[in-house]
């Protein structure tokens, strides 16, 4: 499993519908990862392969990458100040997660086990 680029008409159909939905509504089957970058950004291009590992390690998870100079919308419909922004989307109930910065991969292994596969997993 590798990430998918996510333009609005994805993010819409697979993430947030935000012309029907006022309140967070998740549209995804599986807890998911978005992150925001860009091409020209020296942390992005460092984060990228560790969420190309993660995709083929997690695959109970959706990994995607938004193109914050191509989907300028979507960026300033989350505010995105800085970039890499990850995302992080649990299922169910939970509130999304906004992370600011290049995270290392344990971290970021450790949020998607805490945080977005025990409301998948039972144990």
């Amino acid at each position: 499993m590798k990430t998918k680029q996510l333009n609005l008409a994805d993010f819409e159909t697979k993430v947030f519908n935000y012309k029907e939905n006022k309140e967070w509504k998740f549209e995804g089957e599986k807890p998911a990862i978005i992150d925001f970058y860009a091409d020209w950004c020296g942390p992005c291009k460092m984060v990228a392969p560790i969420l190309e590992e993660l995709a083929a390690e997690f695959p109970a998870i959706d990994i995607y990458k938004v193109d914050t100079e191509a989907e300028q919308q979507l960026s300033a419909m989350f505010g995105i100040r800085s970039i890499p922004s990850i995302l992080f989307i649990p299922m169910g109930e939970k509130q999304p997660m906004m992370q600011a910065g290049a995270l290392p991969k344990a971290v970021l292994k450790e949020v998607i086990e805490t945080e977005l596969l025990p409301t998948t997993v039972e144990s």
